[in-house]
């Protein structure tokens, strides 16, 4: 059984690489059924691939073989390839609500989020850090969200996100990583169809505080959160040295690192497979996946260039990764 409902992408900024990949990923996907339609300004795709306006997310199907099903959303301001308009925020929020809308409504299997500039939103007003936080908000489930960034090599997820690193250990709670490492626990089973997953947990300090002798975080903040995970039957290992634990012997013993910071999650993972990095938000009622890179205003082109340089790879592996988490919730075999 085959799970037919298309997922959502978004506009992303329309002056970066969104429409792009977009008109890239349909010429990959036509003749799949990797289905998918874009939300956004029509006459940025028109001329590069063949275009379908549909009024609503069932009736991709029909025309995806033949054509990008889009839900057209026209711009406030011209767009520019590579010049961003805080003009065009709106825009681009509205794509992202119409697509979680779909998805809260089960007529999407889930949304797949192009790159968005958080500066340009910024000036436009918008008053979330970053995609993951505002999806949190427009799901009703604030403070749940939880990032995980996934490749065929490693899957990573950060205890802290968006915040700098001072705060990031100054927040830093034995409640918080138990609530992360719980979520992370149950979309593993949910999402990814792994019966029992096996967490490994990153320490904070050098050689893991090495007992307490450079830093006593991992014996007073870690380690009571890894006693009362396992007390709940979460497979989880003691703090491990960040150091090694990314090591291609180690990979392999562990499903998922739980990571305390933001670059210690995503260094390891961009470095090993940048190309097919995901960005998913665990802790939501729907399914959300995103390429993991950003806008590139610097090589952003239209969809009708030949001199497009940007690489449909992220995105590609986010659609892909959507509908298997889709599938998942839903019950069905691939």
């Amino acid at each position: 059984m085959i799970n037919r409902l298309p997922i959502a992408l978004t506009l992303g900024d329309p002056a970066g690489i969104g429409p792009e990949l977009a008109a890239a990923a349909w010429r990959e996907l036509r003749s799949t059924n990797q289905i998918f339609f874009w939300i956004g300004p029509a006459s940025l795709i028109e001329g590069g691939v063949p275009v379908n306006r549909i009024s609503a997310p069932a009736e991709a199907d029909s025309v995806f073989a033949h054509a990008l099903p889009v839900i057209d959303m026209p711009c406030h301001a011209p767009v520019v390839p590579g010049k961003p308009d805080p003009l065009n925020a709106v825009t681009t929020v509205a794509s992202i609500e119409l697509a979680v809308q779909f998805a809260l409504s089960g007529e999407a299997g889930g949304v797949v989020t192009n790159p968005i500039a958080k500066h340009v939103l910024a000036q436009a007003g918008f008053p979330y850090p970053g995609h993951t936080e505002f999806l949190a908000a427009l799901c009703r489930v604030p403070g749940r969200e939880v990032m995980m960034l996934a490749s065929p090599e490693l899957k990573v997820v950060p205890v802290t996100i968006h915040v700098s690193l001072r705060h990031a250990l100054d927040s830093l709670t034995s409640e918080r990583i138990e609530t992360v490492t719980r979520l992370t626990n149950a979309a593993l089973k949910r999402d990814f169809g792994i019966a029992s997953p096996r967490l490994a947990m990153a320490g904070l300090n050098p050689h893991a505080g090495e007992h307490g002798m450079m830093g006593t975080e991992e014996q007073t903040i870690i380690m009571p959160a890894v006693e009362r995970l396992r007390s709940l039957g979460v497979n989880v290992s003691d703090p491990m040295p960040p150091d090694t634990m990314f090591s291609a012997t180690a990979r392999p013993h562990y499903d998922a690192a739980i990571c305390m910071y933001h670059d210690q999650a995503l260094i390891p993972l961009k470095t090993l497979d940048m190309a097919q990095g995901v960005n998913i938000t665990l802790g939501l009622p729907i399914v959300r996946t995103s390429p993991d890179h950003g806008t590139a205003f610097d090589i952003a082109s239209s969809v009708t260039s030949t001199a497009g340089r940007a690489s449909a790879s992220s995105l590609l592996a986010a659609i892909r990764i959507a509908i298997e988490m889709s599938q998942h919730r839903l019950g069905a075999k691939k």
